[in-house]
This record gives structure tokens, C-alpha cells and sequence, in this order.
């Protein structure tokens, strides 16, 4: 995997409370202003939003950007956004409903090709607890975050064909040489509840 994101606890506070803030004011039509006092928030990284409903934890939802081309703050304001107000699997989150959402930040690594073409190989380069997958053929692809697989208890194999259906292919898929994948880290923080204070979350199970 790449170089991790090394925030502190605060910075990873201070991206889900903006995350939340972009959100909150664009239902008023107002631009977001976004820290510029922490160095590492104006580095050029990788990042995810996602929305869960409170206390169901349920994903409501979930948009990001896999290639560090922005800077952070800048990432994560629009990402919430488009999490909230652009995910196609959801309807737009209503201003009623964000007192019942909590909201997680996930911070990328720079993605790791995986080089084996064989089974084998592709099984063992992937760590569950600690990997996300992305995963091209064609134009065909989909991302996993890290926490993904431990949520639904996935063994590297049953990740991978995940990541396949993910991508709308079959759950094969992923034995072909064809199919390009790529494992990558995150640091993700996250609301404890609704506009509350929010800590790292672990994700080895």
C-alpha cells in the first residue's frame, strides 16, 4: 500500500465536521469556507464520504475520489455533497434527516497495483483489515473501501468477487489476467453520532 495520510485525531475531526458543514450549507446555497490553518488538510489525497443512518447503520450514501488530485479539504467538501445529494442508489438526503446521520471520512492511500495474474497470487496480496480494492476491466470498475470487507466478514476470495459485482461483472471475474486490480489503505474517522464528536475507527477485526 501507499504512504498513509498520518493525520492526527483532530485533523480527522476537523474533515468530518467540514464534511458535515458542506453538507448543512447547501441547503442554504452557501459555499463552505474550508481550513486552511492545517498543513496536511491542503495536501493532495484520496478521500471518501459516507452517510450511515443513525442508530441503524445503514449506508445512505457513499461518493469519493480514488486519485489524490485535489486538496483534502477541498475533497471532502465536495464529497460529502455529492454523498449526500449524488449518490444514484439514494434519494437526496432531506434537511429533516441529518439529525439521524452520521458521517465517516476515509482518507486513501495511493493505490498499489497488484501485480500476480494468477489466482493464487491475487488471494494472498490481498489483507482484509487493512485493504480496499479497486478493480478495472474494460471500462468496467468499483471501489470497496477497507471497512467493507470487515463488515460483511469477507475472506479475501469472497472480497474479490465482491469487487467484481461491485463492478457489475460476473463474480469470477477477478481470476482474469485482463482484470487489473489494486489494494490501498485508509484512515477514516468517524461521527459517534449524529453532529458529535467523532474518533478514528480501527479496522483490523
Amino acid at each position: 500500500m501507499g504512504r498513509m495520510a498520518d493525520l492526527s485525531v483532530e485533523e480527522g475531526a476537523v474533515l468530518v465536521r467540514l464534511a458535515r458543514q458542506s453538507i448543512m450549507d447547501a441547503y442554504e446555497r452557501k459555499d463552505t469556507p474550508l481550513p486552511k490553518d492545517l498543513p496536511k488538510l491542503m495536501e493532495k489525497r484520496g478521500v471518501f464520504v459516507t452517510l450511515n443512518t443513525w442508530p441503524s447503520e445503514e449506508l445512505r450514501g457513499c461518493i469519493g475520489f480514488v486519485r489524490p488530485d485535489r486538496p483534502l479539504n477541498e475533497a471532502v467538501a465536495e464529497a460529502a455533497r455529492f454523498a449526500a445529494f449524488s449518490d444514484g442508489r439514494f434519494a437526496p438526503v432531506e434537511k429533516s434527516e441529518m439529525g439521524s446521520i452520521v458521517i465517516e471520512v476515509s482518507v486513501l492511500s495511493v493505490p498499489k497495483p497488484i501485480s500476480a495474474e494468477d489466482m493464487a497470487g491475487r488471494l494472498k496480496a490481498v489483507h482484509i483489515g487493512t485493504d480496499g480494492l479497486i478493480l478495472q476491466y474494460g471500462r468496467a470498475s468499483g471501489l470497496l473501501l477497507p471497512q467493507v470487507a470487515i463488515e460483511w466478514n469477507f475472506t479475501p476470495q469472497t472480497f474479490l468477487e465482491a469487487i467484481c459485482e461491485k463492478a457489475g461483472m460476473p463474480k469470477d471475474m477477478w481470476k482474469s489476467p485482463s482484470a487489473k486490480l489494486w489494494t490501498f489503505g485508509a484512515e477514516i474517522y468517524a461521527e459517534k453520532k449524529p453532529a458529535g464528536a467523532s474518533a478514528r475507527r480501527p479496522l483490523i477485526r
